[in-house]
């Protein structure tokens, strides 16, 4: 069935991409494949209870394709021209809002050009979401990527209850006034009945980007915007988080474990090993985590033949120069303290400029003693929840910034500012000496915070919240009938 047999659909999902992939085999037949990722894994049972859809980019230039089925999820591609690519996504998306929503710890970059295109593609979005939705039908855009689309589709489709999830940091006032266009995007949000973001201080910035801006009235957590008639927007901190009975599961497969144990021998069998995990991306603090490690070789404090870091570095956005640049100095990095520091029967640092399926990133997560997070800004962190949800033995340490929304959940984890560098040496320091009873107590708590706020009850809470918008106060600290009335709210005969 198509959109154009039906009245539309009931519940709908708005991302820049699909939740599944475009895969082309060696004799050039293309097929579809399901993306990973928690956010599909959270979205699915409601989408499939409510027969929804999912509107998004394919991942590729100037490829046209007409809606379809895919993983039991009804598609509805969004075409974008390889100048729209250039400036939409690479440009504006990329290096003007992701460096400037990251504290400016790279600059961003404004033109006009990259601005005019970010509208057109949001408008051919919302454009998709009106076309698609059912009258009353709850709409879900989501990430910075979208943020004009809320006002967009409101103004066409007042009849639909819109929510918005901001996946990444919401920046201070100061940083976000810096933007040309930061009425547009503030107003555009505002289109939302509820904008998410993943920690107390965002919803908390944006707020006040709201006042200074728009002088609208806010009290936490609503802003009121005036209108014939009124509105009440809810704004708030919903953090996200994984799919963490899946990790576990993979966790206690005998041949992931028997895989870490390889992995371990491949390394040389050192004491401790300590892995980090992170797209190649500036704002991860993998040159802080470098320096501290090299310096812990050069001072004494930890030796090569005990002590090796495996670092994954997986590729980003590799047409952007800011990130062609990070490279350069990463390996650059990796391979002085290897040439200091090696010797013939062990590495320092195992370096690898590649991403690895669920299954070997599970099994790196056990056969790590300590995980080191160290990200400059981090909207969540994922990666930290994982590992906690991997570790069912309840041993390894976590290392976490303190600048990663991961850390207002996960307090038993050695938290760190990466930028006091002597600060990370001694976290890192006290990790490989923990002692397994400490190691134990902090991984328990960890772990029963990761397992009891999963992927499936961040999507719950959210749409509880949702509803509570649409139809009327409802309790949000009570989300566990969720599914239940969205089935029944969504479901039509």
């Amino acid at each position: 069935m198509t959109i154009q047999d039906r009245d539309g659909y009931d519940f709908i999902v708005v991302s820049n991409r699909l939740p599944v992939d475009r895969v082309v085999s060696a004799e050039g037949e293309a097929s579809w494949q399901r993306s990973p990722g928690g956010l599909v894994t959270a979205l699915e049972p409601v989408m499939r209870a409510a027969d929804g859809a999912w509107i998004g980019w394919a991942g590729q230039p100037d490829l046209d394709v007409e809606p379809f089925v895919g993983d039991g999820i009804h598609i509805i591609p969004v075409a974008l021209s390889t100048d729209e690519v250039e400036n939409y996504y690479e440009g504006f998306s990329n290096d003007t809002l992701w460096p400037l929503y990251h504290d400016v710890i790279a600059p961003p970059s404004y033109h006009r050009e990259w601005w005019e295109s970010y509208v057109v593609v949001n408008q051919r979005f919302a454009d998709a979401a009106a076309a698609a939705a059912a009258e009353g039908a709850v709409v879900w855009v989501q990430d910075y990527q979208l943020q004009l689309v809320p006002k967009m589709l409101r103004s066409v489709r007042p009849d639909l209850t819109i929510g918005f999830f901001n996946h990444i940091p919401f920046p201070p006032y100061g940083i976000f006034s810096q933007l040309p266009w930061r009425t547009q995007i503030v107003d555009g949000l505002l289109g939302a009945d509820v904008i998410g973001f993943q920690r107390v201080a965002d919803a908390s910035n944006f707020s006040r980007a709201v006042r200074r801006l728009l002088g609208h009235v806010t009290k936490n957590p609503y802003i009121e915007v005036p209108g014939e008639p009124s509105r009440r927007v809810l704004a708030k901190a919903f953090p996200i988080s994984i799919d963490s009975t899946s990790f576990e599961e993979l966790a206690r497969r005998p041949e992931i474990q028997a895989r870490a144990r390889e992995i371990r021998e491949g390394l040389g069998n050192p004491q401790t090993v300590m892995l980090g995990v992170d797209r190649l991306d500036y704002t991860k603090g993998i040159g802080h985590r470098l320096k501290a490690f090299g310096e812990l070789l050069a001072d004494g404090r930890v030796s090569v033949e005990d002590v090796t870091l495996v670092q994954v570095a997986s590729p980003s956005r590799e047409r952007v120069q800011a990130y062609m640049q990070l490279r350069d100095e990463v390996e650059l990095t990796v391979g002085r303290i290897n040439g200091d520091f090696s010797t013939m029967s062990h590495t320092a640092i195992s370096y690898h400029h590649h991403g690895y399926p669920r299954e070997e990133m599970v099994a790196l997560y056990l056969a790590a003693d300590v995980m080191l997070v160290t990200a400059l800004r981090d909207g969540m962190n994922l990666v930290a929840k994982e590992y906690v949800a991997s570790r069912f033995d309840g041993n390894g340490v976590l290392v976490l910034s303190e600048f990663t929304g991961a850390s207002d959940e996960l307090r038993r984890a050695l938290r760190i500012n990466p930028h006091d560098i002597d600060g990370l040496k001694d976290a890192m320091v006290q990790a490989i000496g923990m002692p397994v009873a400490e190691r134990q107590r902090r991984m328990r708590a960890m772990r029963k915070q990761v397992l009891q706020n999963d992927v499936e009850r961040w999507s719950a809470d959210f749409l509880t919240a949702l509803r509570g918008e649409a139809e009327g106060d409802v309790d949000l600290d009570d989300p566990l009938g969720e599914l239940e009335w969205t089935v029944e709210r969504l479901r039509r005969p």
